[in-house]
């Protein structure tokens, strides 16, 4: 893993469709863009920009998430997300991480994330799976 420097930033978009508003997902009754899918543009804003500094055979995994969605964006609007490095510790990233539509900010957050050996990581998944299997629970 290459150094990912403290201020390194990222950006991400989405547009709100009826797929991702709250009524879809079940995380509420309206048709809204939800929560759970501005979490995931969160996520998904920080994991990209890590990219560039992974080596091969590397990932990164979200460990924590804390978020504020603080205004509804309705389907036909973009949501925007922007990210940036605050904390580093060997293989531990925290980020500050915003979301925008056209009109304001309608979320922000605290989000970590941690860099994997994919392999390792799914070998050790495959094997609780294995000994679940097996009634070792």
């Amino acid at each position: 893993m290459k150094d990912i420097p403290v201020g390194m930033k990222g950006t991400y978009a989405v547009d709100v469709t009826i797929e991702n508003t709250a009524s879809r997902v079940r995380s509420g009754g309206v048709p809204t863009f939800s929560t759970p899918s501005m979490v995931a543009g969160m996520e998904c804003c920080c994991s990209n920009s890590m990219l560039p500094y992974l080596d091969e055979g590397q990932g990164s995994v979200g460990i924590r998430i804390e978020v504020k969605h603080m205004a509804s964006t309705p389907i036909g609007m973009h949501v925007r997300f922007e990210s940036e490095v605050i904390e580093r510790d060997r293989r531990r990233l925290v980020f500050s991480v915003k979301a925008f539509d056209e009109i304001e900010q309608v979320g922000e957050g605290i989000h970590e994330r941690f860099v994997i050996d994919t392999d390792k990581f799914l070998g050790k998944s495959v094997a609780k799976k294995e000994r679940f299997d097996r009634g070792e629970y």
